[in-house]
Protein backbone atom coordinates (compact mmCIF):
# COMPACT_ATOMS: atom_id res chain seq x y z
CA UNK A 1 0.00 0.00 0.00
CA UNK A 2 1.39 3.39 -1.07
CA UNK A 3 0.47 6.63 0.71
CA UNK A 4 1.59 10.12 -0.36
CA UNK A 5 1.55 13.19 1.90
CA UNK A 6 1.31 16.60 0.19
CA UNK A 7 1.83 19.63 2.43
CA UNK A 8 3.30 23.07 1.57
CA UNK A 9 5.54 22.95 4.66
CA UNK A 10 8.23 20.28 4.23
CA UNK A 11 8.80 19.79 7.96
CA UNK A 12 5.07 19.35 8.55
CA UNK A 13 4.94 16.87 5.69
CA UNK A 14 7.69 14.83 7.34
CA UNK A 15 5.75 14.82 10.62
CA UNK A 16 2.75 13.46 8.75
CA UNK A 17 4.91 10.74 7.22
CA UNK A 18 6.23 9.74 10.63
CA UNK A 19 2.79 9.60 12.24
CA UNK A 20 1.26 7.59 9.39
CA UNK A 21 4.22 5.19 9.24
CA UNK A 22 3.87 4.53 12.97
CA UNK A 23 0.20 3.66 12.59
CA UNK A 24 0.40 1.85 9.24
CA UNK A 25 3.77 0.08 9.32
CA UNK A 26 2.79 -2.08 6.34
CA UNK A 27 2.47 1.00 4.11
CA UNK A 28 5.03 2.90 2.06
CA UNK A 29 4.54 6.51 3.14
CA UNK A 30 6.23 9.30 1.17
CA UNK A 31 6.21 13.07 1.25
CA UNK A 32 5.27 14.73 -2.05
CA UNK A 33 6.74 15.80 -4.40
CA UNK A 34 8.72 12.64 -5.00
CA UNK A 35 9.48 10.47 -7.99
CA UNK A 36 6.33 8.57 -7.09
CA UNK A 37 3.65 8.99 -9.78
CA UNK A 38 1.07 6.62 -8.29
CA UNK A 39 -0.37 6.04 -4.82
CA UNK A 40 -3.27 4.18 -3.32
CA UNK A 41 -4.07 7.00 -0.90
CA UNK A 42 -3.05 10.64 -0.65
CA UNK A 43 -3.36 13.13 2.21
CA UNK A 44 -3.20 16.71 1.02
CA UNK A 45 -3.31 20.28 2.26
CA UNK A 46 -3.11 23.05 -0.37
CA UNK A 47 -0.93 21.12 -2.83
CA UNK A 48 0.51 22.68 -5.99
CA UNK A 49 -1.76 23.20 -9.00
CA UNK A 50 -0.11 20.34 -10.90
CA UNK A 51 -0.75 17.83 -8.10
CA UNK A 52 -3.25 15.73 -10.02
CA UNK A 53 -1.22 15.91 -13.23
CA UNK A 54 1.81 14.43 -11.46
CA UNK A 55 0.12 11.92 -9.17
CA UNK A 56 -2.50 9.27 -9.90
CA UNK A 57 -4.45 8.31 -6.77
CA UNK A 58 -5.98 4.87 -6.99
CA UNK A 59 -8.36 4.74 -4.04
CA UNK A 60 -9.05 7.82 -1.88
CA UNK A 61 -7.88 11.37 -1.27
CA UNK A 62 -7.96 12.67 2.32
CA UNK A 63 -7.94 16.34 3.22
CA UNK A 64 -5.50 17.13 6.05
CA UNK A 65 -7.88 19.69 7.53
CA UNK A 66 -11.58 20.41 7.97
CA UNK A 67 -12.06 22.64 4.90
CA UNK A 68 -11.95 20.95 1.49
CA UNK A 69 -12.69 23.97 -0.73
CA UNK A 70 -9.05 24.33 -1.83
CA UNK A 71 -9.01 20.72 -3.10
CA UNK A 72 -12.33 21.03 -4.90
CA UNK A 73 -10.94 24.02 -6.82
CA UNK A 74 -7.68 22.29 -7.77
CA UNK A 75 -7.26 21.65 -11.53
CA UNK A 76 -7.62 18.05 -12.63
CA UNK A 77 -9.39 16.64 -9.57
CA UNK A 78 -10.65 13.26 -10.88
CA UNK A 79 -14.44 13.22 -10.99
CA UNK A 80 -14.80 9.77 -9.43
CA UNK A 81 -12.03 10.03 -6.80
CA UNK A 82 -13.54 9.79 -3.28
CA UNK A 83 -12.60 12.76 -1.10
CA UNK A 84 -12.75 12.42 2.69
CA UNK A 85 -12.53 15.31 5.16
CA UNK A 86 -11.23 15.37 8.72
CA UNK A 87 -13.87 15.20 11.46
CA UNK A 88 -12.82 17.22 14.51
CA UNK A 89 -9.57 15.38 15.44
CA UNK A 90 -8.67 17.88 18.15
CA UNK A 91 -9.96 20.97 16.35
CA UNK A 92 -13.31 21.12 18.14
CA UNK A 93 -11.97 22.06 21.57
CA UNK A 94 -9.70 24.70 20.01
CA UNK A 95 -12.64 26.26 18.19
CA UNK A 96 -14.68 26.18 21.41
CA UNK A 97 -11.92 28.04 23.26
CA UNK A 98 -11.57 30.65 20.50
CA UNK A 99 -15.29 31.40 20.25
CA UNK A 100 -15.91 31.31 24.00
CA UNK A 101 -13.02 33.73 24.53
CA UNK A 102 -14.54 36.18 22.06
CA UNK A 103 -18.05 35.80 23.46
CA UNK A 104 -16.89 36.52 26.99
CA UNK A 105 -14.65 39.36 25.86
CA UNK A 106 -17.51 41.07 24.01
CA UNK A 107 -20.24 40.30 26.54
CA UNK A 108 -18.18 41.57 29.49
CA UNK A 109 -17.19 44.67 27.47
CA UNK A 110 -13.46 44.04 27.63
CA UNK A 111 -12.69 46.68 24.98
CA UNK A 112 -14.59 49.31 26.94
CA UNK A 113 -12.70 48.52 30.14
CA UNK A 114 -9.39 48.55 28.24
CA UNK A 115 -10.23 52.00 26.93
CA UNK A 116 -11.13 53.18 30.41
CA UNK A 117 -7.78 51.91 31.69
CA UNK A 118 -5.95 53.90 29.01
CA UNK A 119 -7.96 56.97 30.04
CA UNK A 120 -7.49 56.21 33.77
CA UNK A 121 -11.27 56.19 34.20
CA UNK A 122 -12.80 54.29 37.13
CA UNK A 123 -16.37 53.46 36.09
CA UNK A 124 -18.30 50.22 36.51
CA UNK A 125 -20.31 49.49 33.37
CA UNK A 126 -23.81 48.01 33.45
CA UNK A 127 -23.94 44.21 33.64
CA UNK A 128 -26.19 42.21 31.32
CA UNK A 129 -27.22 38.61 31.93
CA UNK A 130 -25.76 36.21 29.33
CA UNK A 131 -29.28 34.85 28.83
CA UNK A 132 -30.18 38.24 27.35
CA UNK A 133 -27.21 38.12 24.97
CA UNK A 134 -28.21 35.87 22.06
CA UNK A 135 -25.39 34.29 20.06
CA UNK A 136 -26.10 32.89 16.62
CA UNK A 137 -23.91 30.09 15.25
CA UNK A 138 -24.04 29.97 11.45
CA UNK A 139 -23.11 26.39 10.59
CA UNK A 140 -23.83 23.76 13.23
CA UNK A 141 -21.85 20.82 11.95
CA UNK A 142 -19.18 18.97 13.93
CA UNK A 143 -17.41 22.12 15.12
CA UNK A 144 -20.38 24.47 15.23
CA UNK A 145 -22.43 22.13 17.40
CA UNK A 146 -19.62 21.94 19.97
CA UNK A 147 -19.30 25.72 20.05
CA UNK A 148 -23.06 26.18 20.43
CA UNK A 149 -23.25 23.75 23.34
CA UNK A 150 -20.25 25.31 25.09
CA UNK A 151 -21.75 28.79 24.85
CA UNK A 152 -25.08 27.49 26.08
CA UNK A 153 -23.35 25.91 29.09
CA UNK A 154 -22.09 29.40 30.03
CA UNK A 155 -25.64 30.70 30.18
CA UNK A 156 -25.86 32.42 26.80
CA UNK A 157 -28.98 32.08 24.70
CA UNK A 158 -27.72 30.24 21.62
CA UNK A 159 -29.43 29.82 18.27
CA UNK A 160 -28.14 27.97 15.22
CA UNK A 161 -28.53 28.02 11.45
CA UNK A 162 -27.82 25.27 8.95
CA UNK A 163 -28.63 24.56 5.33
CA UNK A 164 -30.81 21.58 6.26
CA UNK A 165 -33.03 21.33 9.36
CA UNK A 166 -31.10 20.23 12.45
CA UNK A 167 -31.88 19.56 16.08
CA UNK A 168 -29.50 20.48 18.90
CA UNK A 169 -30.37 20.15 22.57
CA UNK A 170 -31.22 23.52 24.10
CA UNK A 171 -30.50 25.42 20.88
CA UNK A 172 -33.21 26.87 18.64
CA UNK A 173 -32.23 25.83 15.13
CA UNK A 174 -33.20 27.63 11.94
CA UNK A 175 -32.90 26.73 8.25
CA UNK A 176 -34.04 28.05 4.90
CA UNK A 177 -34.58 31.64 3.73
CA UNK A 178 -37.40 32.34 6.17
CA UNK A 179 -35.40 30.99 9.08
CA UNK A 180 -32.37 33.04 8.11
CA UNK A 181 -34.18 36.34 8.54
CA UNK A 182 -35.25 35.59 12.11
CA UNK A 183 -31.91 33.98 12.93
CA UNK A 184 -29.91 37.04 11.91
CA UNK A 185 -32.35 39.48 13.53
CA UNK A 186 -31.84 37.77 16.90
CA UNK A 187 -28.02 37.38 16.75
CA UNK A 188 -26.32 39.96 19.00
CA UNK A 189 -23.14 38.08 18.20
CA UNK A 190 -22.86 36.09 14.97
CA UNK A 191 -20.30 33.26 14.83
CA UNK A 192 -19.51 31.93 11.34
CA UNK A 193 -18.54 28.25 11.26
CA UNK A 194 -19.95 27.14 7.91
CA UNK A 195 -17.82 25.71 5.09
CA UNK A 196 -16.89 27.68 1.98
CA UNK A 197 -19.17 26.46 -0.80
CA UNK A 198 -20.71 28.08 -3.89
CA UNK A 199 -23.78 28.79 -1.73
CA UNK A 200 -21.86 30.47 1.12
CA UNK A 201 -19.33 32.45 -0.94
CA UNK A 202 -19.82 36.19 -0.27
CA UNK A 203 -22.98 35.24 1.64
CA UNK A 204 -22.57 37.99 4.19
CA UNK A 205 -22.91 41.03 2.00
CA UNK A 206 -24.39 44.46 2.72
CA UNK A 207 -27.97 43.15 2.68
CA UNK A 208 -27.43 40.27 5.10
CA UNK A 209 -25.14 42.19 7.43
CA UNK A 210 -27.92 44.78 7.69
CA UNK A 211 -30.25 42.05 9.00
CA UNK A 212 -28.23 41.84 12.22
CA UNK A 213 -29.29 43.92 15.23
CA UNK A 214 -27.71 47.34 15.44
CA UNK A 215 -24.46 47.04 17.39
CA UNK A 216 -23.99 43.29 16.75
CA UNK A 217 -20.55 41.67 16.72
CA UNK A 218 -19.30 39.34 13.97
CA UNK A 219 -16.88 36.46 14.56
CA UNK A 220 -15.55 34.71 11.44
CA UNK A 221 -13.61 31.55 12.23
CA UNK A 222 -14.74 29.69 9.11
CA UNK A 223 -13.48 31.00 5.76
CA UNK A 224 -12.78 34.54 4.64
CA UNK A 225 -14.77 34.02 1.44
CA UNK A 226 -18.05 33.95 3.40
CA UNK A 227 -17.88 37.72 3.99
CA UNK A 228 -17.71 40.62 1.53
CA UNK A 229 -14.88 42.54 3.16
CA UNK A 230 -15.78 45.99 1.82
CA UNK A 231 -19.37 45.55 2.99
CA UNK A 232 -18.14 44.55 6.43
CA UNK A 233 -15.88 47.60 6.63
CA UNK A 234 -18.79 49.84 5.64
CA UNK A 235 -21.01 48.33 8.36
CA UNK A 236 -18.25 48.87 10.93
CA UNK A 237 -17.52 52.42 9.81
CA UNK A 238 -21.13 53.53 10.09
CA UNK A 239 -21.56 51.89 13.48
CA UNK A 240 -24.17 49.34 12.35
CA UNK A 241 -21.83 46.66 13.71
CA UNK A 242 -19.99 47.22 16.98
CA UNK A 243 -17.02 45.14 15.88
CA UNK A 244 -15.65 42.02 14.26
CA UNK A 245 -13.23 39.28 15.25
CA UNK A 246 -11.65 37.85 12.10
CA UNK A 247 -9.47 34.77 11.94
CA UNK A 248 -9.85 34.12 8.19
CA UNK A 249 -9.61 36.35 5.12
CA UNK A 250 -9.99 36.38 1.34
CA UNK A 251 -6.21 36.69 1.02
CA UNK A 252 -3.94 34.95 3.52
CA UNK A 253 -1.61 36.05 4.97
CA UNK A 254 -3.59 39.26 5.32
CA UNK A 255 -1.77 41.93 3.26
CA UNK A 256 0.10 44.39 5.47
CA UNK A 257 -1.77 47.38 4.01
CA UNK A 258 -5.23 45.90 4.51
CA UNK A 259 -7.49 48.20 6.58
CA UNK A 260 -8.46 45.36 8.93
CA UNK A 261 -5.03 45.58 10.58
CA UNK A 262 -5.59 49.07 11.94
CA UNK A 263 -9.37 49.32 12.13
CA UNK A 264 -10.38 50.25 15.70
CA UNK A 265 -13.37 47.90 15.62
CA UNK A 266 -11.56 44.83 14.24
CA UNK A 267 -9.63 42.13 16.05
CA UNK A 268 -7.32 40.13 13.71
CA UNK A 269 -5.88 36.67 14.38
CA UNK A 270 -3.77 34.69 11.84
CA UNK A 271 -6.05 31.73 10.98
CA UNK A 272 -5.24 30.11 14.31
CA UNK A 273 -8.70 29.38 15.76
CA UNK A 274 -8.36 25.61 15.21
CA UNK A 275 -5.10 24.16 13.96
CA UNK A 276 -4.79 20.60 12.67
CA UNK A 277 -3.48 18.33 15.45
CA UNK A 278 -1.30 16.01 13.40
CA UNK A 279 -1.14 13.00 15.71
CA UNK A 280 -4.91 12.92 16.29
CA UNK A 281 -5.70 13.59 12.63
CA UNK A 282 -3.21 10.95 11.44
CA UNK A 283 -4.78 8.43 13.81
CA UNK A 284 -8.24 9.21 12.39
CA UNK A 285 -7.06 8.91 8.78
CA UNK A 286 -5.11 5.71 9.47
CA UNK A 287 -8.24 4.20 10.98
CA UNK A 288 -10.26 5.14 7.93
CA UNK A 289 -7.65 3.68 5.58
CA UNK A 290 -7.85 0.40 7.50
CA UNK A 291 -11.65 0.48 7.18
CA UNK A 292 -11.41 1.07 3.44
CA UNK A 293 -8.90 -1.74 3.05
CA UNK A 294 -11.44 -4.05 4.74
CA UNK A 295 -14.12 -2.87 2.35
CA UNK A 296 -16.01 -0.92 5.02
CA UNK A 297 -17.63 2.52 4.50
CA UNK A 298 -16.09 5.56 6.23
CA UNK A 299 -17.60 8.76 7.56
CA UNK A 300 -16.55 12.20 6.32
CA UNK A 301 -17.07 11.46 2.63
CA UNK A 302 -17.43 14.80 0.82
CA UNK A 303 -20.54 15.51 -1.22
CA UNK A 304 -19.06 17.54 -4.05
CA UNK A 305 -22.41 19.08 -4.96
CA UNK A 306 -22.65 20.64 -1.50
CA UNK A 307 -18.93 21.34 -1.15
CA UNK A 308 -18.45 19.52 2.19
Amino acid sequence: MKIVIAHPNAATGERWCHELSQRLPQAQVRSWPTDCSEADYAIAWKPADDFFQRLRIGKTLFCAGAGVDHLLRLPGLPAQLPLVRVEDAGMGIQMVHYCVLEALRVHRRDDDYARQQRERTWHELDYESPAAFTIGVFGIGALGAQVAQALRALGFTVIGYSRSPRELDGVRCYSGDTGLTEFLARSRMLVLLAPHTPDTENFFNQRRLAMLPNGAWLVNAARGALVVEQDLLAALDCGALAGATLDVFHTEPLPTQHPFWTHPRVRVTPHCAAATVIDETAAQIAGKIEQLERGEPVSGLVDRRRGY
